[in-house]
């Protein structure tokens, strides 16, 4: 794209670019194109193993910049690492049972929150590691966990059909979503946070208002359990993943089905868009992934390789990669536009669950 051109068509419709800032914009756009178009052949070495809990892992995440990462357990408890050392900062304690969700609230990373099979969800500060608030109110173990953008909301999703939001700030519940008849297991906000969606195993995925806490829209047409759900970037799609071996394409707007995604032969655990939101990534139990491009909903490539189902799948924040993590014991690098898989990631001595990249793209985490 011509720099220039494109910051002038930005202009019109916005007016917080002023003709004083135009050539600093004009230049941040040649440095993104540079930094898209950069041939990358970065070659994935091991770094560090840690062995982290004396119990099984439940999730790994990253904070924005990937210098520190967060692991959950069986063990009850959350630990802080440093990436590039591997020392172990803080272990988060005080729940009752598993800690299976966590999260950073990125971009920020100052707070983690972990939801826990004891029913409450708890916010601490990532530098100290104090709890700043436990929230309580589930009847039931909690699933799956989200922060806004805007690091004003942490959501909660649990197996007593309910979504909860809660204050950052107050520690209070906001809202709760009702409406689902089983267990939510995916929840999702969309960029400008004034919708979340959740994936229910009653078949059906909920779009909610977030301030109301009014349902909008229902998304009906998978016939099995929903397994994840998304918005794109821009807050105008929403892709989900279901156990009925299909995925499928909707308008976050409206609510309406635009299409159904079929290829694959077994469960769909996993799907994801890209950064750009142009591209859909599914992973599945029959041992291989896809991408599909948004806009035709064609496929582009399928991964093959893997020995075993695929549950977690993920872009590069470049969009160019796809990282798949299998219970055959791997993790595989795939160009998201051939199929081809790059690099096998090997060491583990079970079956993968987790895997995430930093912001950058040049590290990768996976958890066993």
């Amino acid at each position: 794209t011509d720099a220039v051109a494109l910051v002038e068509e930005i202009q019109k419709g916005e007016p917080l670019i002023t003709a004083s800032c135009k050539e600093h914009v004009i230049h941040l756009v040649r440095r993104l194109q540079e930094k898209l178009g950069g041939k990358e052949d970065h070659k994935f070495y091991l770094f560090k193993v840690l062995r982290a809990h004396i119990l099984p892992l439940t999730n790994v995440a990253f904070n924005k910049s990937g210098s520190r990462f967060i692991t959950g357990s069986y063990d009850r408890t959350c630990k802080v690492w440093d990436t590039a050392s591997g020392e172990e900062l803080r272990t988060l304690e005080g729940h009752g049972n598993v800690v299976y969700a966590i999260a950073f609230n990125n971009p920020y990373g100052d707070k983690i929150a972990t939801g826990s099979f004891d029913k409450t969800c708890k916010l601490w500060s990532m530098e100290t590691g104090k709890c700043y608030h436990t929230f309580r109110g589930h009847s039931a173990e909690i699933v799956c966990l989200s922060f806004n953008l805007q690091s004003t909301l942490v959501a909660t999703g649990s197996m007593d059909t309910t979504a909860k939001l809660w204050d950052i700030e107050k520690g209070e519940e906001i809202v709760t979503l009702s409406g689902h008849s089983a267990e939510i297991i995916a929840l999702s906000f969309n960029t400008t946070g004034d919708r979340i969606i959740t994936g229910s195993f009653d078949h059906t995925v909920a779009v909610w208002d977030v301030g109301t806490g009014r349902m909008l829209h229902t998304l009906i047409g998978h016939r099995g359990e929903i397994s994840s759900a998304q918005f794109n970037w821009d807050c105008s799609l929403i892709v989900t993943g279901s156990m009925d071996k299909t995925c499928m394409l909707w308008n976050a707007i409206t609510g309406t089905h635009i299409a159904t995604l079929t290829g694959h032969s077994d469960e769909i655990l996993d799907v994801c868009f890209d950064y750009a939101g142009q591209r859909i990534a599914t992973a599945s139990a029959d041992g291989s992934a896809r991408v599909y491009n948004a806009e035709t909903k064609k496929c582009i490539a399928k991964l093959e390789g893997h020995g075993g189902e695929i549950s977690k799948i993920c872009f590069n924040p470049k969009g160019n990669r796809v990282l798949t993590a299998s219970s055959d014991k791997t993790a595989r690098l795939w160009d998201a536009a051939t199929g081809d898989c790059l690099q096998i990631l090997e060491g583990h001595t079970d079956e993968i669950f987790s895997c995430a990249f930093n912001y950058k793209g040049d590290i990768i985490i996976t958890g066993n």
